[in-house]
């Protein structure tokens, strides 16, 4: 029974830890391959359909997606995954 507690116990810090660190990140990809007013909605269709984020605004203007999305669920390069996935292939702006 002692043991079985210990388990429980150390899920339960883990799990706290996991809530503590997951933080909300916001970044931008350039997604040069846009090249109608209707490729933004297939690129935010995409990327809302990643676990994790929360928010993408497209814009066909800049080529570029402002994404918000928790660190915990997700991260930069499923992003780039999902839009490449829907054909528009895309990178982080002034990185990778």
């Amino acid at each position: 029974m002692r043991k079985l507690l210990s388990c429980f116990t150390a899920a339960a810090l883990l799990t706290l830890t996991n809530v503590v660190f997951a933080a909300p990140r916001t970044v931008t990809l350039d997604v040069p391959g846009m090249t109608c007013e209707a490729c933004p909605i297939t690129v935010k269709k995409a990327l809302m359909k990643v676990p994790g984020v929360t928010n993408a605004e497209v814009s066909y203007e800049a080529k570029q997606a402002i994404v918000t999305y928790d660190d915990a669920k997700t991260s930069p390069d499923a992003l780039m995954r999902a839009t490449r996935n829907a054909g528009y292939p895309s990178t982080v702006k002034g990185g990778k």
